[in-house]
């Protein structure tokens, strides 16, 4: 007999999916049409800053006319500049609603991606709940997750800044889900190669003990390298032997859009905790939460949560990690609901929390708080509290899945033992 709330409720809901779907991106499309002037300011970046790769002054170009209190430079290595070259050929309103319908197109299939892993983890059919569901229940469940998960926030901020996030995270899915150790290392290569922070995933190869992956990943990444250094030298100068590892210049360390476990602990304290022992007191506490996570995920054969607690990893040791890099809220949402430890009390407890803050906009409400002053550290202690609120559900998934997987797999082996 299927799960209570997986059966009868569901199939009534998935009935409407593809409607809701339609509905869901009606409203987005409307809404990015009505807000032409000032959206999508990072997609302007990479549009207007990348032919400046060529001309040499890449990481000079800032562009500011919407962000005056911090002209916004070309943060990312030079072979992302090489990425978006062809976007900058086009008319500016062809090239941002060609990015909104790829970034649109993306997370359905992450979401898409996402639920393939749960039900091959899972098993195609035999345990109780959603395991032994047809195929077009599991592309109604793809619709009908995308209609939502794309006004979380930290999908509504991706795509209202025009940011990468959706297309890399359905890069990195598509690559790290792959049997073939080429193609998901070199996926991840490149990958790290537009952003550093995918370059956490080559972890995710040698937890699997995939290591010809490991390498693969690692040569792609140094393939994008020299393809940058062999057009640009200069500009690849800079970026790898000056501009590396200066958090300042992304952004301010203290915003509360930066929800890095630095960027929260730096508003706790009032100045910026850098890599000093405050931080990395907290970096060894979420170390210690991965292992365990990761311990347990690999044990238990489950995919996802292995990829999605390296992911989580990555973004709360990440110097800098917008709430917007959040996006990876989409396939831990999707484990904690359909994952084979689906309806234990901590992942609930995951899910729930993980809900309410992606759905309740609590980071837009603290960058409005800040009255526009984005470089100032000091807040109110209930300000500063709230801006726990991405790491606080990241480390709560990890101990979702460390303590739920370690249940699952301890109960074959007392089964066996009795």
């Amino acid at each position: 007999m299927r799960a209570v709330g997986i059966g009868a409720v569901e199939s009534r809901v998935l009935a409407f999916a593809p409607w809701l779907l339609a509905l869901s991106l009606v409203g987005h499309f409307l809404l990015t049409a009505l807000d032409d002037v000032q959206s999508v300011v990072d997609l302007r970046v990479y549009v207007y800053g990348a032919p400046h790769l060529l001309r040499g002054d890449l990481y000079d170009f800032t562009y500011a006319e919407f962000t005056p209190d911090f002209p916004l430079p070309f943060t990312y290595p030079p072979f992302a500049a090489l990425v978006f070259l062809p976007l900058s050929v086009l008319p500016w309103i062809v090239a941002r609603w060609l990015w909104q319908a790829l970034s649109v197109a993306c997370l359905f299939w992450i979401v898409r991606v996402s639920l393939r892993l749960v039900r091959q983890d899972t098993g195609a059919e035999g345990d109780a709940g959603v395991d032994g569901d047809t195929a077009e229940v599991w592309r109604r469940r793809a619709m009908f997750w995308t209609a939502l998960t794309l006004w979380i926030e930290p999908v509504r901020t991706t795509l209202n800044y025009g940011q990468i996030n959706l297309v890399l995270i359905a890069v990195l899915l598509t690559a790290m889900a792959s049997s073939r150790s080429w193609l998901a290392g070199l996926g991840v290569g490149a990958g790290a190669g537009v952003k550093l922070t995918p370059a956490i995933s080559g972890v995710y190869f040698l937890l699997q003990r995939r290591f010809a992956a490991a390498a693969w990943s690692f040569a792609g990444f140094l393939l994008t390298v020299a393809l940058a250094w062999l057009i640009a030298p200069t500009e690849s100068f800079r970026y790898w032997f000056e501009l590396l590892g200066d958090a300042d210049r992304i952004g301010p360390v203290g915003s509360a859009i930066n929800q890095s476990l630095r960027g929260s602990l730096t508003r706790t304290v009032h100045f910026d905790v850098e890599t000093g022992p405050i931080f990395l007191a907290a970096a060894a506490v979420a170390t210690a939460l991965f292992l365990w996570a990761a311990r347990e995920a690999v044990r238990a054969e489950d995919r996802l949560a292995a990829l999605v607690s390296v992911q989580v990893y990555g973004l709360l040791l990440s110097p800098i990690s917008w709430s917007h890099h959040w996006v990876w809220a989409v396939p831990a949402l999707l484990w904690l609901l359909y994952g084979r430890a689906r309806g234990q009390r901590v992942v609930v407890a995951a899910a729930v929390v993980w809900v309410l803050a992606v759905g309740s906009y609590v980071i837009s409400f603290l960058i409005l708080a800040q009255q526009g002053d984005i470089w100032k550290i000091d807040r109110a202690w209930y300000l500063s509290a709230l801006g726990w609120v991405y790491p606080l559900c990241g480390l709560l998934t990890l101990i979702a899945v460390a303590v739920s997987l370690r249940s699952r797999v301890r109960e074959p082996e007392v089964l066996q033992n009795s």
